[in-house]
């Protein structure tokens, strides 16, 4: 998986360090230190897959590497100046060649924009003995403003303690976006972040940084025994590390197979509530319609009921009228008129 890595050192001459022979080892390249009169030659050095300068616009001189740095050491005036800075990055394994230095270039013009400082780019390969999968760049830059004419003004803000921690919080940020965004172009999952594992909220421990005397003892240590058990204190404590992280993260993948598995109940049981309350629902309705049915089958009746009683009780009113009609009628006497026809004749 993509991992984070970015360092930040300066070099210093109250070390012994000259930036000249820095930037030839880095380079691989064969450069004079003019002012000490050394020559470092590291043309036979393996592993660096490219090297390039980015330098602020009108400042085509320090395309030269043996002049820019000798600039940069013909600057400074005192045994305890700080000649150079150099930023350590890992580049992700998940990119190729030219991606990966894409990437660099991205940060080094970052750096030259924020500072105005020229900045030595050199991207080397995985270690034969380590990790195959360790793809860095060192970034060296000047302590200096870069301009048509030279090397400038000193650049104070990552010197002093009050503007220091948040400058570099800042470029460690830039940095992680700019991975981020590399490996979202190129369909890549992975993600990276900044922060430490405290601040991501995260319960791992990190390991300690190895130097590179302990990591050289532990590389020819398992060139002699492969895959033997660490040999200093820092590796063994390394490896301790390692196996109460892998506890951690087993049992971290525990709790979010469970919290998945009842994230998943749950839902099926918000479902299955749900569904009962839309059934509850529509048998309440239907209740709520056969209740209405009836109600108006019985208001039906009782109206057929009374229209019934209405015309039963029309019916006899009538027949009773008739009845007194008839009654009426057989009362009255009968009179017959003899239709006058004479005096009989009797034969």
């Amino acid at each position: 998986m993509a991992i984070y890595h970015l360092s930040v050192k300066s070099i210093s001459r109250s070390a012994g360090r000259s930036v000249v022979a820095a930037a030839a080892y880095r380079a691989g390249q064969e450069l004079t230190d003019e002012r000490q009169g050394l020559t470092h030659d590291y043309t036979r050095k393996q592993g660096v897959e490219d090297a390039f300068i980015v330098a602020p616009d009108g400042a085509d001189w320090a395309q030269d590497r043996n002049a820019l740095w000798n600039a940069a050491e013909a600057a400074e005036k005192r045994k305890d100046a700080k000649t150079g800075r150099e930023y350590e990055l890992a580049l992700p394994a998940e990119l190729d060649a030219g991606a990966r230095a894409a990437l660099a270039r991205d940060f080094a013009r970052d750096l030259v924009a924020r500072y105005g400082v020229v900045a030595d780019v050199a991207i080397h390969e995985p270690g034969r003995e380590g990790d195959n999968r360790n793809h860095h760049a060192h970034i060296l830059t000047t302590t200096r403003t870069a301009g048509a004419e030279g090397l400038g003004a000193k650049t104070r803000v990552l010197d002093v303690a009050s503007t220091a921690s948040a400058e570099i919080e800042h470029m460690r940020g830039v940095w992680a976006h700019q991975v981020n965004t590399a490996l979202e172009r190129h369909q890549v999952e992975q993600r990276v972040d900044h922060r430490s594992f405290e601040r991501q909220g995260k319960e791992q421990e990190p390991t300690r940084h190895m130097g590179v005397s302990a990591t050289a003892l532990e590389r020819q240590a398992a060139r002699e025994i492969p895959g033997r058990e660490p040999v200093t204190d820092l590796g063994k404590q390394n490896a301790e590390i390692r196996d109460r992280n892998r506890v951690l993260e087993t049992a971290r993948k525990a709790v979010e197979k469970a919290q998945e598995l009842f994230t998943g109940l749950e839902k099926k049981a918000r479902l299955a509530v749900g569904l009962a309350r839309k059934i509850g629902q529509r048998m309440e309705r239907e209740r709520e319609a056969e209740h209405q049915r009836k109600e108006l089958a019985r208001q039906a009746e009782i109206r057929r009921q009374q229209e019934i009683r209405v015309a039963e009780e029309a019916r006899k009113a009538a027949e009773r009228d008739r009845q007194k009609q008839l009654g009426k009628e057989t009362e009255q006497p009968t009179f017959r008129r003899s239709r006058d026809r004479g005096p009989s004749i009797g034969l």
